[in-house]
């Protein structure tokens, strides 16, 4: 049986390569991104326009957004972090702006170095500054399913912040598990409350793995009904406080896990994959991927030649 169509939107050519210490080179990122930009992906997550000094990695954003071959099919988008970001993204004509506050008031002081109501209020600017433009506006909201501060994040308190959102006109929430705190029945309730609550909103739900939960998470968001997903390619990214951790869900398990059940994600598989396999040598060091050290599923193997073991040295599990 033939499942919905889903959207999945790529977010390691930013949350992803500002974690790494590697600067990876602008033409590579280009190259990248438009390697990407034909695997079907319906967003892709280019860059992020804060400051040099604050995510070097990132520094050359605006030569990024204006290199790269943009599809009509796929939406690029931006972490912007106050006006002077929001200006610089609207000369490079993305097509969304994304914006971050966290549900926890420790999380976003630590992360933001401000209070919740000053990232709103700082972010409402940029939204009416937006708001005049073509330009789309997403909000991810971090830690809306559990803070390492503060512990549990109440339903209530995440559904009040989109609704804050909502009623200045942003079109889209994300929802984040920023620490991979997540787990499957508190992801099922929480989907179901936003989408019901808000129907006309584009909400999308962003995993990470830290727990090896992401998986099993986006599977309660399908069955609540969510229909959009962030992932990282080859799972790079991660999260400063939550130590040891892998990155975000990685886009090539997802989407093979999807496709094994029936989903339509409209992303090639084996162009991911190969796209993929690129990630080590830009970064310098292997990445969490576990299809792509495995193969996919029915990826299958020729007998050994020749079969010289004896039935008394074989290994079973």
């Amino acid at each position: 049986m033939t499942r919905k169509r889903l959207r999945i939107h790529e977010v390691a050519t930013r949350d992803g390569f500002q974690n790494e210490a590697r600067f990876v080179d602008t033409d590579a990122k280009v190259a990248l991104i438009d390697r990407l930009s034909e695997c079907g992906y319906a967003k892709i997550e280019v860059t992020s326009f804060t400051s040099p000094k604050a995510i070097p990695a990132l520094r050359d954003a605006e030569a990024v957004m204006h290199n790269i071959k943009r599809r009509d099919d796929v939406v690029y988008t931006a972490l912007v972090p106050n006006i002077r970001g929001a200006e610089r993204a609207l000369s490079c004509h993305v097509d969304e702006i994304n914006l971050v506050m966290s549900v926890s008031e420790s999380h976003n002081r630590s992360n933001l170095r401000m209070t919740r109501e000053q990232s709103f209020a700082q972010l409402r600017d940029i939204i009416s500054v937006v708001g005049q433009t073509p330009v789309s506006i997403n909000v991810s909201l971090s830690t809306a399913m559990g803070c390492p501060m503060e512990g549990d994040i109440s339903p209530e308190q995440v559904l009040g912040w989109v609704q804050r959102f909502a009623d200045i006109g942003v079109h889209g929430i994300t929802l984040c598990d920023t620490t991979g705190m997540a787990f499957p029945s508190q992801v099922a309730a929480l989907s179901g409350a936003a989408l019901k609550r808000f129907p006309d909103l584009e909400l999308t739900l962003h995993f990470h793995n830290t727990r090896g939960m992401a998986l099993a998470n986006t599977l309660s968001a399908l069955s609540a009904g969510i229909n959009r997903f962030d992932a990282s390619l080859g799972g790079l990214g991660g999260c400063p406080y939550a130590p040891g951790a892998t990155g975000n869900v990685c886009t090539e398990e997802l989407v093979h896990m999807l496709e094994l059940d029936g989903y339509q994600t409209g992303v090639d598989l084996e162009k991911i994959l190969s796209a993929s396999a690129l990630l080590p040598g830009l970064i310098g060091h292997d990445v969490p991927s576990q299809l792509l050290k495995a193969g996919r599923r029915l990826d299958l193997h020729p007998m050994p030649s020749p079969c010289a073991g004896t039935a008394e040295s074989a290994v079973f599990a």
